[in-house]
């Protein structure tokens, strides 16, 4: 019978083997990049959604140096850009929410974003400012793996900006472009970040991307495969996403994401009945809004250890 071991101090690292990349040289991102690259691997990645934002300002360098220090594999951020082209850490297109000023953030100039503060999730100002895309990259720099998940659009930006700070290798940026689209701009560089499409598989766009990809000779690393409900065409979506050698990521942060499967579903009740269903569809990269690390393991929480043993 599949037993799941859960050591637990209040969330999440899903691992099934805990000394797979010990075994590998190189920098700690680089250790989560062969992972990403290995699709034999059954290690779980966690990747920590806008950062440690229950604890910080979301996006901001103090959330993201918090999931750096708990040990976790990614970061995810989003990005805007500023009325004088310079790429900001930030997931909304105005400065509303998240900082103390108002408006578009594409009609403001960075000198004026600088003077804003970022707020908390409570909506309470600090000090807090809102850090550009260099100062993200430069504090992430063979740390830790950056998806950038709004960004796309910027692509271009981001490659040159990766480039000239060495760092293009760890990072992660995702969409949703047809799959000729994303050849032809991968095309223009000998070095790319790593890519993964989006696949909204109960939705028309996502059936017919995810028919797409399968279509051609395109392998992703990984597919991001998002259900609001679990049916037969997710079931069968993951196994083809396997099956084809990519990693499946999913997200744990909000029930329409994951079916029900969610962050606070685990927190509230029984997280082995939420994340061991997570692994046992075969996911590797979970993100989620919950990290937590014990102060004196250096790496996350839970670990779920598979063996033929009896309960």
């Amino acid at each position: 019978m599949k037993k799941l071991l859960i050591l637990l101090s209040g969330l999440l690292l899903l691992q099934t083997s805990c000394s797979h990349t010990e075994s590998v040289s190189g920098t700690r991102a680089e250790r989560v990049v062969s992972e990403i690259h290995d699709p034999s691997s059954n290690k779980v990645l966690v990747a920590c959604h806008r950062g440690d934002w229950r604890n910080w300002p979301e996006n901001s360098l103090a959330a993201i140096e918090s999931v750096i220090g708990m040990g976790a594999d990614i970061v995810e951020i989003d990005l805007a850009l500023t009325s004088d082209s310079v790429l900001v850490v930030c997931h909304d297109r105005t400065l509303n929410r998240t900082t103390t000023g108002k408006g578009l953030i594409a009609e403001i100039p960075y000198d004026s974003i600088q003077r804003c503060f970022l707020k908390s999730g409570h909506g309470v100002a600090t000090s807090h400012r809102m850090p550009t895309l260099r100062e993200a990259l430069e504090l992430c720099k063979d740390r830790i793996v950056v998806n950038i998940d709004k960004g796309y659009q910027y692509y271009d930006l981001v490659q040159r900006l990766s480039e000239e700070l060495g760092v293009t290798g760890q990072l992660l940026i995702k969409g949703k472009s047809p799959v000729a689209d994303v050849a032809a701009k991968f095309s223009r560089y000998e070095h790319n970040m790593m890519y993964m499409p989006i696949i909204d598989i109960l939705k028309p766009k996502g059936q017919a991307l995810f028919a797409e990809y399968l279509g051609t000779d395109t392998v992703p690393l990984a597919y991001e495969v998002c259900w609001s409900e679990y049916t037969p065409a997710v079931e069968a979506c993951m196994k083809k996403v396997l099956a084809g050698g990519s990693k499946l990521w999913v997200n744990s942060l909000w029930p329409s994401l994951c079916g029900g499967l969610c962050d606070d579903a685990a927190f509230e009740g029984n997280p082995a009945a939420v994340y061991g269903k997570l692994v046992d569809m075969g996911a590797t990269l979970i993100q989620t809004d919950r990290p937590v690390l014990p102060a004196s393991s250096g790496v996350f929480a839970v670990c779920v250890v598979r063996s033929t043993a009896p309960m």
